[in-house]
């Protein structure tokens, strides 16, 4: 939609569905360097700041700020690190279903390159300890949104978040964002995900990962000349609705109905951390309030474009300031 129309369309989101977030609530340590060590290296890094983090908590965060609600189940456990958790999630008035006295939360050092590239090195705490008495706890509706990250699909409780989506009503639609780590999961895995007709959301790295080595692809280039042939194909093959966010280039999507690429809005990129979170909840809003994949891609780019010419994960905008960075012309 032009950019007037989707300043106009911000007013009209509204939870039309549930939105369930399965993740993590983590300590993001940031830090700048002028490039990553080698092994048995020694550099210098410039700490930018420390702050909670964690892919659904970023989406939550996104979200809430866009005015919509979310079931959060972002376990908080005990210790350092969930003491600080705790009381960030009070400052943004976001509460978690979950709560976990086997352990402290995990952390994060981001390392930050000068061409605003980020690198993570985590530590895991009680998100990735999944059991199936807290997944019992989530009032899960039959038309709910549910949204999971890779780095739980890569835990541990793998296998067990998989099983337990399975589990829900055939109404409820999964959205998946892999992220780095999508590498790691195995070929039974993979097919157990596909077969839940998730949407996956994936970035160029990982589209490339997917495209270039992944079964039935592998004899296939990513290029975005062709990831319109490509992005057809999947959708054949899975009959999941994909995006493939491709940074200053926009964003591709595929529903089988639909395809196509949606223009960038542009930025001057400070970090880019967060970038892939915010856009996942500009889209989980656009869809919770009835809009069409397309659009909801859209919607997806305007947000991540916002947080990337600011520094750090929590900057997600709220509406009015949405609107206001599309009224500037950033287009």
């Amino acid at each position: 939609m032009p950019t007037s129309s989707l300043d106009a369309a911000l007013d009209r989101l509204a939870n039309r569905r549930q939105i369930c977030l399965i993740g993590a609530a983590v300590v993001d340590v940031i830090a700048t360097a002028d490039r990553l060590p080698q092994s048995g290296g020694d550099i210098e890094l410039c700490q930018q700041g420390i702050n909670v983090g964690g892919c659904a908590l970023n989406i939550a965060i996104t979200l809430s700020r866009l005015g919509l609600d979310s079931l959060n189940a972002l376990p908080v456990g005990t210790g350092v690190w969930a003491d600080r958790i705790t009381r960030a999630l009070r400052e943004q008035h976001i509460a978690s279903c979950i709560r976990s006295d086997s352990g402290d939360n995990g952390w994060c050092l981001a390392v930050v390159e000068p061409n605003g590239e980020r690198t993570f090195l985590s530590v895991s705490g009680v998100e990735n300890q999944w059991s199936p008495a807290m997944l019992a706890q989530l009032a899960v509706l039959p038309d709910a949104l549910v949204y999971l990250s890779g780095y739980q699909l890569t835990s541990a409780a793998g296998d067990l978040l998989i099983e337990w989506l399975a589990t829900l009503p055939a109404n409820v639609r999964l959205l998946v964002d892999f992220g780095p780590r999508i590498a790691q999961l195995t070929p039974e895995q993979w097919h157990a995900l596909l077969a839940l007709r998730p949407i996956v959301s994936l970035n160029r790295q990982e589209a490339d990962y997917v495209f270039k080595r992944l079964s039935p692809f592998a004899a296939m280039a990513f290029n975005s000349a062709d990831i319109g042939v490509l992005a057809r194909r999947w959708y054949q093959l899975y009959r999941c609705p994909l995006i493939i966010r491709l940074d200053r280039d926009g964003a591709y999507y595929c529903d089988g109905d639909t395809d196509g690429l949606i223009a960038a809005v542009e930025a001057t990129v400070v970090d880019t951390i967060g970038a892939g979170d915010s856009h996942a909840g500009g889209v989980l809003a656009g869809l919770a309030s009835g809009w069409s994949l397309r659009d909801a891609v859209e919607l997806g780019n305007a947000v991540a474009s916002f947080v990337v010419s600011r520094r750090g994960g929590d900057c997600a905008p709220r509406r009015e300031q949405l609107k206001q960075y599309l009224r500037d012309g950033r287009v």
